[in-house]
């Protein structure tokens, strides 16, 4: 047993670390509807400790389960204790176990002793096998008996919880609680989330660990055990000075030594209405530990759950559709019609149902509607749906009644707003532009999407995107581009900018080679004509001497003087030209000099 131990210490030191001095028995598990539960189990003490005794403890034992026709095995919990910090690999029914969670306490006393307790559940094992004969091995405490029997509390056991369901048992709620404290002196164990509704056949089982069969006879030592503080619970195997006295209530087995699987009618001790259980024990010499509760209450009562089902979100639409499920499944009775249901939106109740028809026991219904989520609540928010949420139906749960969602409206995309694309006259209105860039500027999420349109309808409809942003042509404008801004959940938002043209500057080639060779054979000026509509222009000699005179309505000046006498074709050399655009962009004249060659 020490190299088992050995394997285990640095294990032990996570499980045990900070619950050197116990863990108080609370509620681990409830179950509502026609259940009831049962014990099985057995010792490894080969007889009632004492001191100096035994000097041994068994590695093995068994215990039979025998259920009725019937029962269905709901849950199984297995639970093993004993002296030290734990033998955490054991076997049952040859299969290795290892703890899903552990206790620990020590003995207030100058021996400062440690005991554990484990727990592990094994219902798919025990649904499996049923009725049979369950035993634990490997369970290998005998490296302690030699420390422990100094003071009588060497032990070792073993128990498993049975809850099973019958269809021919009441409606009742069991519920289980589970921990780790001891006594001496006193200790008190207050069981909550109950509700009595008739006490008839209420009954609580105790799994106890290291309590002896006999106490000295002196009236200087006791042992009592009472609930509600006034009544003391005893049985025929367990007397009201010592309960704990290695007794198993199932089978009425006396010599369990050392642990106790006790269970007690409590009918008489409870009264309709309460919620919850208070157990007191007392003893001024047994060492006694209490590691597993069960209570069992005849309990007829509905309990309303709901589920969020289904929403549907809309662009930018604070009106909500919702589906959700009021159910009565956890209940022993129906849930009444016209229950209550409240909807709310980050705690503010925004809408109200009730339930239509009365809920048998298991049954659901389904409901839906649409709320309006008002303009104060942000567009993240909590959407609560609470079942009776004023308490007017007593119910076997009151805290299971709501259930959340996390939402987030969808809205329509943020963005920049495009300035109008300004460029170069081509004539007649005509410009190429470069709106590539505004991809990005009007974004204010890199997630949305961006598309460029020539119509409105084709932005609403996200149809006939405009492919060339970078060199789009535009015959006429002002030209009117239409954007569309899409995110993620497919909301949208629309806007437009214009593509417009200005008179730029005209580039003025000053040579003119008249030969026709089709290469500068006239006074070429690019971006004049069709743009400058109103332009003048005059050609001077170098006396200053008007020879030509032109606008949008004559071509290109070719060398030949205007009204010439003789020969009319202006001879080589330089000339200057005088250029008005009468354009309000250009109020100033272009003036220059031009070189003429034939």
């Amino acid at each position: 047993m020490r190299s088992k131990l050995l394997l285990f210490y640095s294990v032990l030191f996570l499980l045990f670390s900070g619950n050197l001095f116990g863990q108080n028995i609370v509620l681990y598990e409830q179950f509502f509807g026609r259940y009831d539960f049962t014990f099985i189990g057995n010792t490894l003490n080969p007889e009632e400790n004492g001191f100096l005794s035994p000097t041994y403890i068994l590695t093995s034992s068994s215990a039979n389960l025998n259920l009725n026709p019937g029962d269905r095995v709901e849950r199984a919990y297995l639970y093993w204790a004993g002296s030290g910090t734990g033998d955490f690999n054991i076997k049952l029914n040859g299969v290795d176990i290892i703890p899903q969670r552990s206790f620990s306490t020590t003995q207030a006393s100058a021996d400062n002793h440690p005991f554990f307790s484990a727990f592990y559940d094994i219902t798919t094992m025990v649904q499996s096998i049923g009725n049979a004969t369950y035993t634990v091995s490997d369970f290998d405490l005998n490296d302690l008996v030699s420390t422990y029997n100094q003071n009588g509390t060497n032990f070792a056991g073993w128990a498993i919880l049975i809850v099973y369901e019958n269809n021919a048992l009441p409606q009742n709620q069991i519920s289980i609680y589970d921990g780790l404290q001891n006594v001496p002196d006193q200790l008190e164990i207050n069981l909550t989330n109950l509700y009595v509704l008739d006490n008839q056949d209420s009954k609580v089982g105790f799994i106890a660990w290291e309590g002896d069969r006999l106490l000295p006879s002196s009236s200087e030592y006791y042992e009592r055990f009472t609930i509600n503080n006034r009544y003391t619970l005893s049985n025929t195997i367990n007397p009201p000075n010592n309960q704990f006295n290695g007794t198993n209530s199932v089978t009425g087995a006396t010599n369990l030594y050392n642990m106790d699987l006790d269970i007690y009618l409590i009918d008489p001790y409870i009264n309709i209405g309460d919620t919850s259980v208070n157990f007191k024990l007392e003893s001024n010499q047994d060492f006694i530990m209490i590691n597993t509760v069960a209570i069992k209450l005849n309990n007829q009562l509905p309990d309303a759950t709901v589920s969020i089902d289904n929403y549907t979100l809309k662009c930018d639409i604070r009106e909500l559709p919702i589906e959700y499920t009021v159910y009565n499944i956890n209940s022993t009775d129906p849930l009444p019609a016209g229950t209550q249901i409240g909807i709310y939106a980050n705690g503010e109740l925004i809408a109200t149902n009730q339930t239509p028809t009365v809920l048998g026991i298991g049954e659901s219904v389904n409901l839906s509607q649409v709320v309006t989520i008002p303009s104060s609540i942000p567009i993240d928010f909590t959407l609560s749906i609470i079942a009776d949420p004023d308490g007017l139906v007593t119910e076997l749960i009151e805290t299971n009644n709501a259930d959340i969602e996390e939402i987030s409206l969808w809205v329509l995309p943020v963005f920049n707003q495009p300035q109008d694309l300004i460029s170069c006259n081509l004539g007649s209105t005509a410009a190429y532009f470069d709106f590539s860039s505004y991809d990005q500027s009007i974004k204010t999420d890199t997630a949305h999407l961006i598309t460029f349109h020539e119509s409105l309808t084709d932005a609403e409809f996200n149809q006939n995107p405009i492919l060339n942003t970078f060199n789009y042509y535009s015959a006429t404008t002002p030209h009117q581009i239409f954007v569309r801004i899409e995110n993620e959940h497919g909301c949208y938002s629309l806007t437009s900018f214009f593509l417009r043209t200005r008179n730029c500057a005209p580039i003025i080639y000053n040579a003119v080679s008249v030969n026709g060779d089709d290469m500068n054979d006239t006074f070429h000026i690019e971006g004049l004509y069709n743009i400058f509509l109103n332009f003048d222009l005059y050609i001077y000699n170098r006396w200053g001497r008007e020879i030509w005179k032109g606008n949008n309505n004559t071509p290109e000046w070719d060398g030949y003087i205007k009204d010439g006498v003789g020969s009319n074709q202006a001879p080589d050399g330089t000339y200057f030209y005088i250029l008005h655009l009468n354009d309000p962009d250009y109020p100033k004249p272009l003036n220059g000099y031009l070189y003429l060659n034939h």
